[in-house]
């Protein structure tokens, strides 16, 4: 999945991009408000966490004009501003939650888990298919019952496959959402990462679940 980082903080825009990215996101980080809205513009993005006061365009016009746009993707506002009063005034133009720095990584990255989800339709933190089970917040999946040895990136390509459960995934969207721009367009990245996480799910005694439908992309399904 992907995230847009806004924060004029270095340390800090720094510090959640490195988080993120451990826990397999793929991440856009920018500091100043106007490059952010580009970079929105013109991506698709599972979520954006926004400082409030960035220089460029403050948080809050970057979230109006989201807004004014019909652009209903997820947005988390950080801000040092802890009166209650600051609070309304972020939600009601649009933001989803809202975190008052300090705060503890471990809470973001659950909040940000929670907006992810959300952004599907998907309200629980385990998602169920066939013999599959997928923790999203333990990000841990079994099948069988037996643990799946993922690394972070495979885990969120069966996450965003279980997410899209029924749908064809084309490799462009795998492609936005689990690969930065240093990624090879040309190469054969998740074609390889298909057959990977294929060889993870089970051997040849096992029904497989993730199909290729030729020229539009993969589905999640069983016959």
């Amino acid at each position: 999945m992907r995230i847009l980082v806004v924060e004029d903080s270095g340390p800090l825009r720094r510090s959640l991009t490195t988080a993120l990215q451990h826990s397999g996101y793929v991440v856009d980080a920018t500091g100043d408000g106007r490059e952010g809205f580009w970079f929105a513009e013109g991506n698709h993005y599972d979520l954006i966490i926004l400082d409030l006061m960035l220089p460029g365009m403050d948080g809050l016009a970057f979230l109006k004009q989201l807004r004014a746009r019909s652009d209903n993707r997820h947005v988390l506002v950080l801000t040092a501003r802890s009166a209650v009063e600051d609070r309304v005034v972020g939600l009601r133009a649009g933001a989803d939650d809202y975190l008052v720095k300090p705060f503890a990584l471990e809470e973001l990255l659950a909040r940000v888990d929670a907006l992810c989800r959300r952004s599907y339709g998907q309200k629980h933190s385990v998602v169920r298919f066939a013999d599959l089970e997928i923790d999203l917040a333990g990000r841990v999946a079994r099948r069988g019952g037996q643990p799946l040895d993922l690394t972070p990136r495979e885990f969120r390509l069966i996450e965003f496959l279980a997410l899209r459960r029924g749908e064809v995934v084309s490799r462009f969207e795998i492609e936005q959402h689990l690969y930065d721009a240093a990624a090879d367009p040309l190469s054969n990245v998740v074609e390889s990462a298909i057959c990977t996480l294929r060889k993870k799910l089970g051997g040849s005694d096992a029904r497989p679940l993730i199909r290729t439908r030729r020229g539009m992309g993969y589905i999640l399904e069983v016959e």
